[in-house]
C-alpha cells in the first residue's frame, strides 16, 4: 500500500488470497453449527421419514406379516378402505372424540387460567395440583379411571349412589364409553392448557385494560375485545397440538375399552393397530396410515389458513 496515496497496490489475485481464509472460516462455522443438528436429523430420517416412505410402498402391496410374499396391487387397498363403511364409522368416532376433547380442553383450561391467575403461594399450590396429572403417563391415568368408572365399585357410581341416582355401566355402555375416554384426556390435559393461558394472560399489557376502563368498557367487553383476541396465538397453538394428539388417541382405548362396546370407541389409530398386529393385514393397515396422515395434514393446514385473519399478535 502506498502510504502517501492510501491506495492499495495489491492485485485482485492477492486480494482474493487474503479473503479465502475468512470464507473457509465462515463455512467451517456453519458446518460446526449443522453438526449439532445432525443427530436429530438422523433420528428423524431413520425413525420417521424412512418408515413413512416404506409404509407408502407397503400400502401398494398385499403384504401379510404372517407370510413373506409381497405382491404389488396398486391402489386396491385405498379403494377398498374408502368404500368401506367401517372406515367412515371409525373416522366419525375419531372426529367426535377429537372435537369434544379439544373444545373442552380449551374452554376448561381458559376458565381455570382466569380463576387461578394470581401470584399468591396458595394459587401456586392449586395450579401445581391441577397441572400434576399432565406428568402422569396415559397408561397410569387409564388404569386410574378404569377403577373410577367401574360399574360395580367405582368412585363415579359411588357418588351417583350418594346423590340418589342409578348406577351407570360406564365402560360397557356405548353411549357413555367415549365420554369416559374424553374425561381421562381432559384430566390430563387441562392443566397444561391452564398454564399456557396464564402465561398468555400475563403477557397482555395492563395499559390496555386501564385505557378501556377509562373509556367505560365493562369486564365482559374487556374479555371479548382484549383478552380473547390477544390470547388467540396461544389458543391456536393449543387447538393444533390438541387436535393432532386427540386424532391419534390409542393408549386409553387399548386399556379401558379395547375398541368396545360394540366398536363405539374404535378410533383410527386403534383400528390401524388391530388391522396390522391382530389381523396381520399389513398392506391394508399401511394404506390406512397414509390416508390418516393426509387427513391430519390437510385439516391442520386448513386450521392455519382459517386462523390467519383471526389470530392477533400484540405489538
Amino acid at each position: 500500500m502506498n502510504g502517501n496515496s492510501g491506495i492499495s497496490n495489491d492485485t485482485p489475485a492477492e486480494a482474493v488470497k487474503y479473503k479465502r481464509p475468512w470464507s473457509w472460516y465462515r463455512f467451517s462455522e456453519k458446518l460446526k453449527d449443522f453438526s449439532f443438528a445432525l443427530p436429530a436429523l438422523l433420528f428423524l430420517l431413520i425413525f420417521t421419514y424412512v418408515p413413512l416412505v416404506f409404509s407408502i410402498f407397503i400400502s401398494t402391496t398385499n403384504w401379510n406379516m404372517s407370510r413373506p410374499v409381497m405382491k404389488f396391487i396398486g391402489a386396491d387397498n385405498y379403494t377398498k378402505l374408502l368404500s368401506s363403511e367401517d372406515f367412515w364409522k371409525v373416522l366419525t368416532i375419531t372426529f367426535k372424540y377429537t372435537i369434544f376433547d379439544v373444545f373442552f380442553t380449551i374452554v376448561i383450561g381458559l376458565l381455570l387460567a382466569l380463576l387461578f391467575n394470581s401470584k399468591s403461594k396458595f394459587y401456586n399450590f392449586l395450579r401445581s395440583i391441577i397441572f400434576m396429572p399432565y406428568y402422569i403417563s396415559m397408561v397410569v391415568a387409564a388404569m386410574i379411571f378404569l377403577w373410577i368408572f367401574n360399574g360395580e365399585y367405582g368412585l363415579a357410581n359411588y357418588l351417583l349412589d350418594l346423590a340418589g341416582f342409578d348406577k351407570i355401566n360406564w365402560m360397557t355402555n356405548p353411549n357413555t364409553a367415549l365420554g369416559a375416554l374424553i374425561t381421562v384426556s381432559l384430566w390430563k390435559g387441562v392443566g397444561f392448557a391452564m398454564l399456557l393461558f396464564i402465561a398468555g394472560l400475563r403477557s397482555i399489557p395492563v395499559e390496555y385494560y386501564e385505557a378501556s376502563s377509562i373509556d367505560g368498557a365493562s369486564r365482559w367487553n374487556q374479555f371479548c375485545n382484549i383478552t380473547i383476541p390477544l390470547l388467540s396465538p396461544m389458543t391456536l397453538f393449543l387447538v393444533i397440538t390438541n387436535f393432532i394428539g386427540s386424532m391419534q388417541v390409542f393408549q386409553s382405548i387399548n386399556i379401558m375399552t379395547n375398541g368396545g362396546p360394540l366398536n363405539a370407541t374404535k378410533a383410527m389409530v386403534f383400528w390401524i393397530y388391530q388391522m396390522a398386529f391382530s389381523e396381520f393385514r399389513t398392506g391394508r393397515a399401511s394404506a390406512l396410515v397414509v390416508i390418516f396422515f393426509i387427513i391430519i395434514i390437510a385439516l391442520t393446514v386448513i386450521q392455519l389458513w382459517i386462523s390467519k385473519k383471526r389470530v392477533h399478535y400484540e405489538g
